[in-house]
């Protein structure tokens, strides 16, 4: 009997401290997102802007106002809580790789988008040839060589392949006021002879098939402005397999938001995604018009902005804001 009370005793305390051990983990993961915090977070790392530098190399973007800087957060019910210029627009650039991602892959599947392409991680600049020139494929979707691929990959003729991504945009933030600078696309299509190059070095290999419409709907995809509040409603849309942040649930699949957050984890950094995923450690991608989106799987979508960039071609401010929220709230996947 007396056994059996110390039993009874010693299972009490080990349910206790599992109660309190699951207690501490769910309101780890359902903190709540303060906007206080954000500015406060934003206000510290603003010194950053002076360290960082505006892309110059697309000729538009250099007039980009190098003091704007914002924060979003789509919460776990969907709730946008934002701070700064949060009304400035800005262009998604590579960040609107993953929206074409996700159309090339609904239209044809994942094998048949990756048939000529890799998974592998980056260790090369966004717009470096990389194995192109030896094995003749991309590395992944993220790069440019990638990127270029997949969008030449979506049905349709003419500007058909940039609508559709255009589209898609405008239904994961529900904001049917989104569209494409037209000034910045005739800035990319005029400097963009390196994408050209790329483009056809792989139309050469058999991997594209068609004319330059082809690669202007790419340059078309990287000019689409939006701001930092719908970068966060990506996140989320990612984060929660493919829900939108208003529970709409039209294109969820839990496979494609899978394949999506892992590339952006192992490459949406470019050379930086490696060191990115040690000190941040959540899938993320970057575009130099100065946006940041990261999704935290399974809870939250997160925008930063901030157009001056660090020597990989991310937002220099966005990437500090991004590890102090991190570490605020223990949202690391490898926490």
């Amino acid at each position: 009997m007396k056994n059996n009370s110390i039993l009874y005793f010693l299972s009490c305390i080990i349910w206790i401290h599992l109660f309190l051990s699951g207690s501490r983990l769910y309101a780890q993961q359902t903190s709540v997102i303060d906007k206080q915090v954000l500015s406060e977070i934003m206000e510290k790392n603003r010194s950053y802007i002076k360290q960082g530098t505006i892309a110059d190399y697309i000729p538009e973007l250099a007039k980009m106002e190098s003091t704007a800087i914002a924060f979003a957060v789509a919460d776990s019910k969907g709730n946008i809580i934002s701070t700064g210029d949060t009304t400035k627009k800005f262009t998604m650039q590579s960040i609107s790789k993953i929206i074409a991602l996700m159309v090339a892959v609904q239209e044809i599947g994942e094998s048949s988008v990756f048939k000529n392409m890799g998974y592998f991680g980056s260790d090369r600049p966004f717009n470096h040839f990389a194995n192109l020139e030896t094995t003749g494929k991309p590395l992944n979707p993220m790069m440019n060589a990638g990127a270029i691929m997949t969008t030449s990959l979506i049905k349709g003729e003419g500007e058909d392949a940039f609508i559709k991504i255009l589209e898609m945009i405008r239904y994961i933030t529900k904001n049917k006021t989104i569209d494409y600078n037209k000034a910045v696309y005739n800035s990319e299509k005029e400097t963009g002879n390196k994408n050209r190059g790329m483009f056809y070095l792989m139309k050469n290999n058999g991997l594209i098939n068609g004319d330059e419409n082809k690669l202007d709907n790419y340059f078309k995809q990287c000019s689409v402005e939006l701001t930092v509040e719908d970068l966060a409603k990506i996140g989320f849309f990612f984060a929660n397999q493919c829900v939108r942040f208003d529970g709409d649930s039209t294109y969820r699949n839990v496979e494609l938001s899978k394949l999506i957050q892992s590339q952006m984890l192992i490459a949406g950094m470019y050379e930086f995604s490696g060191e990115y995923a040690r000190t941040v450690g959540l899938p993320s991608k970057s575009g130099v018009g100065g946006g940041i989106v990261a999704c935290v799987p399974g809870r939250i979508g997160v925008g930063v902005f901030s157009p001056p960039l660090d020597t990989h071609g991310n937002s220099l401010a966005g990437y500090h804001m991004l590890l102090d929220f991190v570490k605020k709230y223990n949202l690391s996947v490898f926490q």
